[in-house]
């Protein structure tokens, strides 16, 4: 059994909530951070170990990962131009530490990779792609998950959907958005296969992750749109350049405008599962697979202000999730709710929901 795992990464979306679930299983969890300061907002700090790792330096990581029995590693740099250098210099470096360390097993969560030559891949998916062979190649056992769309409040692209979504009564879409597919998955179900990795056989392979509903990029704003009490007319423009698109996108969106940009390039591409062995290896014994409309609705539901973080849902809202991430719109009672902050995005919400 692994015992002791690091989880680089702990402050982020995934790595935030991963480190609760480590908890329960019974692990003990060393935390990485840029910052130490930064492991304050989350409940779960004072039951881990917390260290500082700054992955661009090898002592650093060496020091971070020392004792590990397994490794999570689940830090990605989409901002700048130069995100894949950095993501391959902090992959070797991390390679290096758990081998140094005799680490028992790497656990990665990347992107699905669609069927196509690596130099058709948009530059986030060949990094993502990158990373898992360097942390292959370096001998340790490694086990790659890799998902698609995240969904779940605070996953920078549930966020992206969102506040597009809200701001955008009419959607303008390049004809590849009602052709192109994404299989999302719930972050719950992330998790669970994530944890379910240390107890897989101790063989290096991928792993695509997904929620078994695979539906056009179209289909998906529609069904988010439904859920969340939006009047949304969508209008197909042939010829309209991904480029154009993932320039404009980060406009409309809190989230880090790179960030956003390295998104949408990866969003012509179809993001399907081509297999679905997650489901036998790494998830317990009788769990169930949470619907991408279970999934959007619980992404929803917002919890009253005095709930605490280790009593919410996961797939919601936490005290702890970025400052940008978050909507105008939430589910009660079985029905959206429209918040209009004023100002020219709540004009944008349209008419609130009937009752």
């Amino acid at each position: 059994m692994f015992v002791r795992v690091v989880v680089t990464g702990a402050g982020g979306y995934i790595g935030s909530r991963l480190v609760p679930a480590l908890l329960e299983a019974g692990h003990e969890v060393t935390a990485t951070f840029t910052r130490i300061a930064s492991a304050e907002r989350f409940w779960w700090a004072d039951r881990v170990t917390v260290v500082q790792m700054d992955v661009l330096d090898r002592a650093s990581a060496r020091a971070a990962v020392a004792g590990a029995d397994a490794l999570f590693y689940l830090i990605h740099g989409l901002g700048g131009d130069d995100f894949a250098t950095t993501d391959r210099e902090g992959a070797y470096n991390a390679a290096h530490a758990a081998v140094r360390a005799g680490v028992g097993r790497i656990v990665y969560l990347g992107g699905l990779v669609p069927d196509l030559p690596d130099d058709d891949l948009s530059p986030h998916l060949r990094s993502r792609l990158e990373v898992e062979e360097v942390l292959t190649d370096s001998g340790v056992p490694t086990l790659a998950l890799r998902a698609a769309m995240v969904v779940g409040s605070g996953s920078t692209s549930f966020e992206v959907m969102r506040q597009i979504s809200e701001r955008l009564p009419l959607q303008v879409l390049p004809t590849w958005m009602r052709s192109s597919r994404v299989e999302p998955v719930a972050v719950t179900d992330v998790v669970a296969a994530l944890v379910g990795a240390l107890g897989a056989p101790a063989t290096s392979r991928a792993y695509d992750v997904g929620s078994g509903e695979p539906l056009a990029y179209a289909g998906l704003l529609r069904r988010y749109a439904r859920l969340a009490g939006l009047t949304r007319v969508q209008v197909t423009v042939p010829m309209l350049p991904t480029a154009l698109v993932s320039r404009l996108a980060p406009v409309l969106t809190a989230a880090p405008a790179s960030t956003v940009q390295t998104l949408v390039e990866s969003l012509h591409h179809d993001m399907v599962c081509r297999e679905d062995d997650f489901r036998r290896e790494l998830l317990p014994p009788g769990h169930r697979l949470t619907g991408v409309d279970t999934a959007l609705e619980r992404a929803l539901l917002v919890p009253a202000d005095g709930v605490p973080d280790v009593d919410r849902d996961v797939l919601g809202p936490l005290h702890s999730d970025a400052e940008w991430a978050g909507g105008q719109v939430s589910r009660r009672d079985g029905r959206p709710v429209h918040h209009p902050r004023g100002g020219w995005r709540g004009l944008l919400l349209g008419p609130p929901p009937s009752r």
